[in-house]
């Protein structure tokens, strides 16, 4: 009997086991919808309507920030994409 406890106290996770897995678990979730955010910046920068020129910074902008560089797309450079000449 005292063997069978102590083999299910060894197989038991221990809270530290479980934090650790959790904490795992959030940096790979985050990670993952880091690069999702960055390929959808990545398609929508493509697909604007701004020159060429502009469509390069951007693109560069984003490769060399991924994170801040697509998170500034969705904030301000799709905003200024959208906008027509002429209308305010």
């Amino acid at each position: 009997m005292q063997t069978q406890l102590v083999h299910h106290m060894t197989l038991a996770a221990t809270s530290e086991e479980v934090a650790g897995a959790a904490v795992t678990f959030a940096f790979i979730l985050c990670g993952f919808a880091a690069i999702v955010l960055f390929i959808s910046a990545l398609v929508s920068i493509l697909r604007s309507r701004l020159a060429g020129g502009m469509k390069l910074v951007w693109i560069a902008f984003a490769f060399a920030a991924p994170f801040l560089g697509s998170l500034c797309w969705f904030v301000i450079g799709r905003k200024d994409s959208r906008r027509r000449p002429g209308v305010a």
